[in-house]
């Protein structure tokens, strides 16, 4: 089921609300977890009543859990299970699919709307295709956050789906570094041309690579987290698009090709 299924109807907030407590699990044989920070990726039903949510939790991970009763209309989840809505999470259980136990909205952030929301499904798509279960990434949680925030204040797409793209890529230990050519040890000149290898890092272009071609200052900009330079926005989004579909066996990417039909990201 594609991740666009998800409902896309979230409601808007209005004011800011305390930040939820860190996630806690508690001893004995319930292995119960409270008070989690935590988003909904993805949601798809289960059995009559529930649905099982896809949950990117702060302290542990990416973690499926079973909403019983989540469908009926007078469920209290009901309207808490949406995608892009910061949550106080709780769940049970031991096995991979556990019990969620409590889920609330706690605010403090702008919806995403337009564009901006088919960039978050794409976020989602990332996460659930990349990250491995009860994995934690307590970093890459966070810069979650803060490319929603800047998606939802109309900070330029390609450049904050980039800076998480490589973000995603560094937490979850295949991004080589780009400042320096794996053939030589010697730092990338920014004058020079290179491919990357997705298992190895940066080299040299030599005359039969049909790898990307990036130059030694796209590298060097994009190590540095600076996108501002139009020919590195051009080079870094061909160049990550290549190591993700590497990094992802060649599966598809559904929301990506959505975004690519509608604004050439």
């Amino acid at each position: 089921m594609s991740i666009l299924d998800a409902d896309l109807h979230a409601p808007a907030q209005d004011s800011p609300a305390p930040a939820p407590r860190r996630g806690r699990a508690s001893s004995g044989r319930d292995h119960r977890v409270t008070g989690q920070p935590a988003f909904v990726l993805h949601s798809y039903p289960y059995k009559e009543t529930s649905l099982i949510i896809d949950l990117f939790t702060r302290d542990h991970g990416r973690v499926a859990v079973v909403a019983k009763g989540a469908k009926r209309p007078l469920s209290k989840l009901r309207g808490v299970l949406q995608t892009f809505q910061p949550l106080s999470t709780g769940w049970s259980g031991k096995s991979e699919l556990r019990t969620l136990i409590d889920a609330e909205w706690v605010g403090g952030m702008l919806p995403i709307e337009k564009t901006a929301l088919l960039c978050g499904f794409y976020l989602n798509e990332l996460l659930v295709k990349l990250l491995a279960r009860d994995d934690p990434h307590p970093v890459l949680f966070d810069k979650y956050v803060a490319t929603l925030n800047e998606l939802a204040h109309g900070e330029p797409a390609q450049i904050v789906l980039r800076k998480f793209e490589r973000a995603l890529l560094k937490e979850t230990g295949v991004a080589a570094e780009l400042g320096r050519s794996t053939t030589t040890r010697q730092p990338v000149v920014p004058e020079e041309d290179y491919v990357v290898d997705p298992e190895k890092g940066p080299r040299e272009l030599r005359m039969d690579d049909s790898w990307p071609v990036v130059s030694g200052r796209t590298l060097l900009d994009m190590e540095r987290g600076d996108y501002a330079d139009p020919v590195t926005q051009a080079q870094s989004k061909q160049l990550m698009r290549f190591l993700l579909a590497y990094h992802l066996g060649g599966a598809p990417l559904n929301t990506r090709q959505i975004l690519i039909d509608l604004m050439q990201l």
